[in-house]
Formats: structure tokens, sequence, C-alpha cells
């Protein structure tokens, strides 16, 4: 029996790889059917704990792996196909359960094909919808400080933004209700500070459905970021698809710092793209940025590099193939393609 269920982890991955070849039927019967109420049901059980469960969940596991390999790392040497199968056993065990709570949904639809937006974009596009995008940072940005040279600083607490965050996503799901998010399991990382030496703003927990932000990045950093957690929570599990997303539901929040968030935020990866395509557009675009938008983007530059250590890279490149195995060929660079979905929507749209 144990053995047939090491070996299993055979068969489910190509069970997975064949559903993968069928998205329209994932995003039917998984992504908008199953996993609705599956996901639904968890933030009902772990979203009213004011702590992370997950985040235990997963000191546990860290303990249990401990255990196992001190006392049973020598069959290693002494029978290596048993320690081989009980190893097997335990990622067959994982495999199985992180696609069935949530993996599943790296093989659904697009979401430029689910909202019928193009795919791909002109410079002059990218040129016309940055002018746009830097003319609405900045008059949101004079509407808050009322001094281009003055930096925003937010006025709410983490937990604050937490029960504003449902706001947008409210107002979002008016116009697209497959956006609709209840109940609410939003929550910082008891892992903060690890995941801020890692490099990370957030991430999602797949086994208990907690959105996890990392409560140590500044405060105007943590309406999209945690938007961004939301929808993974929903079931996109794309970078840049979360990213979209996270920004539509903040820019549709009530409030104006979230706005200013949402803004700022997708930015920053089209001055990105900018650069990478014409380098003196980009310095352009730089001039015609309110100062102290430039300094709330030198104020988390200046967060992170605090943190910057040797094993970050490894970690970044660990996710980096992560992503790539699941259906985002381009890996990290995923995130940035929110600025085609971007451009897209806003083709015949009011910034």
């Amino acid at each position: 029996m144990k053995t047939i269920l090491a070996l299993s982890i055979i068969p489910q991955v190509i069970i997975v790889k064949l559903l993968g070849k069928y998205p329209e039927f994932i995003e039917e019967y998984y992504s908008t059917g199953f996993y609705v109420y599956l996901s639904k049901l968890f933030r009902y059980i772990f979203g009213w704990v004011p702590f992370s469960v997950g985040d235990i969940m997963y000191t546990l596991l860290g303990i249990l792996i401990v255990r196992f390999f001190i006392l049973k790392g020598s069959l290693f040497f002494k029978t290596t196909r048993v320690f081989l199968r009980e190893v097997f056993m335990a990622l067959s065990l994982a495999y199985g359960i992180f696609h069935i709570l949530w993996a599943l949904n790296y093989y659904r639809l697009p979401l430029h094909k689910s909202l019928n937006l193009k795919d791909g974009y002109t410079t002059e596009e990218l040129v016309e919808f940055t002018t746009k995008l830097i003319h609405k940072a900045n008059e949101v940005h004079l509407q808050i400080t009322g001094k281009d040279s003055i930096k925003v600083n937010f006025p709410y607490s983490k937990k604050e933004i937490f029960k504003m965050t449902k706001n947008g996503y409210d107002h979002l799901s008016e116009k697209y209700p497959q956006f609709a998010y209840t109940p609410k399991s939003i929550k910082n990382s008891l892992y903060s500070t690890g995941l801020t030496y890692m490099g990370y703003s957030g991430y999602l927990n797949p086994f208990t459905n907690e959105a996890q932000v990392n409560g140590l990045i500044y405060n105007f950093k943590f309406p999209t970021t945690s938007c961004h957690e939301i929808a993974h929570q929903l079931g996109y599990s794309a970078e840049n698809e979360a990213n979209f997303i996270g920004y539509l539901a903040a820019v549709h929040n009530d409030d104006i710092y979230f706005k200013y968030s949402a803004y700022i935020f997708v930015l920053r990866y089209c001055l990105g793209e900018m650069k990478r395509r014409d380098e003196q557009q980009f310095k352009e675009f730089n001039t015609q940025i309110n100062y102290g938008i430039i300094l709330n983007y030198i104020e988390v530059s200046n967060f992170w590099a605090k943190y910057q250590n040797k094993a970050e890279p490894v970690f970044k490149s660990t996710y980096n193939t992560f992503l790539k195995a699941n259906q985002q060929k381009e890996g990290l660079k995923s995130y940035n393609y929110v600025v085609s979905l971007l451009v897209n929507y806003y083709r015949n749209k009011v910034l």
C-alpha cells in the first residue's frame, strides 16, 4: 500500500498535465465551479481566526520534517528504497492535495480571454497609456498632499487596511461577478521577517486559503499587496493576472489612498516596460512624475535594500523555477505582463 501511494505521484502528474491541455474545462468545472465553493469553505473555517493558521501549520510541518530525518535519515544509507518510499509518499500526498485545493488554477483560461481583451500592444499604445497614468497618479497625489514634492503617508493601520480592502472588491464585482469576495480571510504573515529577507511582499497559503501579507512593508504598499493576494484566493494563479485584478480592486475602492496605491503600483511596471523599449521616453516620463511619488518609490527601494542578502537570489531563483513549472513560462518576469492587460483593458475606457 505504501509503495502504491508513493508511486501514485506518476499518474497524478500525468493527469494534471493532461487536464492542463483543456483550459476551458478547468475554467468551467474547477476554477469557476468546484474551487469557488471549496475556497469559500476554507475562508469560512479559517478567516475568523485572528492569526495565520497556515503559518502555524508550516511550522509544525517543518518540525515533522526535521523529526523524520532524525528518526529515519539513517535509512538512506541502510535501506535506500525504504527511505525513498517514505519521501515519495509525502510528496505524492502533498502534490495531490496542492492541486485539488488550489493549483489546478494554474491551468485555467487566461484572463485576457475570459475578459475578451486583446493580447499584446505597441510601444505607441504603451506611451499613450503611461502618459494618462502619470497624469492620474499626479492628480490623486496632489489631492492627498496638496504639494507635488511631499510623499504620501498612509493614515491607516494595517488592520484598518485589511478591513477596507473588501470595499474595492465589492464595487469591482458589480461589473465582474467573478471577482466577488466573501468571506474575508487576509492576515499578516507570522513569517514577515523571513518573507522580507526572501524578497516577498506576501503569499497565498494554498492549504488553508489564507491570504498572507508581509507585515513589515510600508502601509501605502499594503492595499495593492492585499488585493493581489485576494486575487490568488479567488483562483487567479498567474502573477500578472493577480497584479491586474489587485489593481482593479484597489482603484475601485472608495478610499483615495487605495486609489493612489493602485496607480503608483502599476505605474512602476509601465515605466519598467518603457525603459526596456525606449529609454529616452522613460527618462522623459520620469520628469513628469510628481517628486512626492518619486519619494515614495525611493522609500520602498531603501526598505528592500536594507534586507538584501546572499540567500535572496536563491529563493527568487527557486520561485522562478516553480512559476515556470506551473504554466508561467516567463517565471518572475510574468509579474510584468500586467502591462499588457492594463493597456488592453483601458483601450476604450477612461482611466
